[in-house]
């Protein structure tokens, strides 16, 4: 009997470093480092499921499709976002295989390229707000707004990027099939958040120019397999309130009703921490008894043991 079932979102640092080159070799490089943590969660007897980012890589995929748009056509943003699973999806289950392995861990890994559902009248459409691609300076950024009629922002202090809607995720379509392989299989799902799709009066689906949140698509696979603990894994040990400020403060914990007034107050940066504070939250109401933890990817396995990172309860 294992210790429990955990769906864990990993943020951009486990996937690349913001300051070297952004190559698929060094990606490899930052996730094969990334994949020593999981595995030491693993080996603690927890099942998992692993939902990651994509805001850089499916920008730059993106990017250089629209560069060569002279010799090829461009690619649709939901083919781009599937292009993106695949490959981060198949540099982190290669690095996981292997240090399992080294571990003499017999525990196959597989990426399923995952559906999500999204309401074609969500207000997100008119309004973007999730962060892709690369940093710029704000002459740079005010510069591609004109040529390229994109939608840049201001993202936490680091820089502007490209804005695209972030559509509430409604339902995972092939959450069955992680249900199967759950128990046995480490499986890595919904990455990039999913592919945005809207249903079609037929019954079909077709896919929509957007980027669901991870932390709020791990959320809802976390509900819909009956998970344990929601683990967000980003760069910070703890969250903090009057973040960057000389009265910063880290949390340990928080209750729901503490998370929803540090929101009100505007604590948690949008594209940010807040998403992955309202994915907790979200979690925790939806199961009282269970728990969500947000916490630096180095310290996993002391957040499960509550020795780091910021548990988020119902009371």
């Amino acid at each position: 009997m294992g210790k429990g079932k955990i769906v864990i979102a990993l943020g951009g640092n486990a996937l690349q470093d913001s300051k070297g080159p952004a190559t698929a070799e060094a990606q490899l490089s930052v996730v094969k480092r990334t994949c020593e943590y999981i595995v030491d969660i693993i080996e603690q007897g927890y099942e998992i499921a692993v939902v990651h980012g994509n805001g850089p890589q499916v920008g730059r995929i993106l990017l250089a499709s629209e560069t060569a748009k002279d010799v090829t056509p461009v690619m649709p943003f939901d083919v781009v976002g599937a292009m993106s699973q695949g490959y981060i999806g198949y540099h982190i289950q290669q690095a996981l295989r292997g240090e399992l392995k080294k571990r003499a861990m017999d525990i196959p890994v597989t990426t399923l390229v995952t559906q999500v559902v999204v309401d074609e009248k969500d207000s997100a459409f008119s309004n973007p707000t999730k962060p892709i691609g690369s940093f710029y300076s704000e002459e740079e950024a005010k510069a591609l707004m004109a040529e390229k009629n994109y939608v840049m922002k201001e993202d936490a202090g680091r820089g502007w990027r490209r804005v695209v809607a972030s559509p509430i995720p409604l339902e995972i379509v092939e959450v069955d099939t992680v249900r199967r392989l759950f128990d046995s299989t480490v499986v890595i799902t919904a990455g990039g958040g999913g592919v945005p799709v809207i249903e079609m009066p037929d019954g079909s689906l077709k896919g929509v120019a957007a980027v669901i949140d991870k932390d709020l698509a791990a959320e809802l696979l976390a509900e819909q397999i009956g998970a344990d603990v929601l683990l967000v894994l980003t760069a910070v040990d703890r969250v903090a309130i009057n973040y960057n400020k000389p009265d910063q403060k880290e949390l340990g914990a928080m209750t729901v009703a503490e998370a929803q007034q540090y929101i009100a107050e505007g604590h948690f940066a949008a594209g940010s921490m807040l998403p992955k504070v309202q994915a907790a939250i979200k979690f925790v109401k939806a199961n009282p008894e269970k728990k969500a933890i947000i916490a630096s990817l180095y310290s996993a396995t002391d957040a499960l043991a509550g020795r780091s990172g910021t548990v988020i309860t119902s009371r």
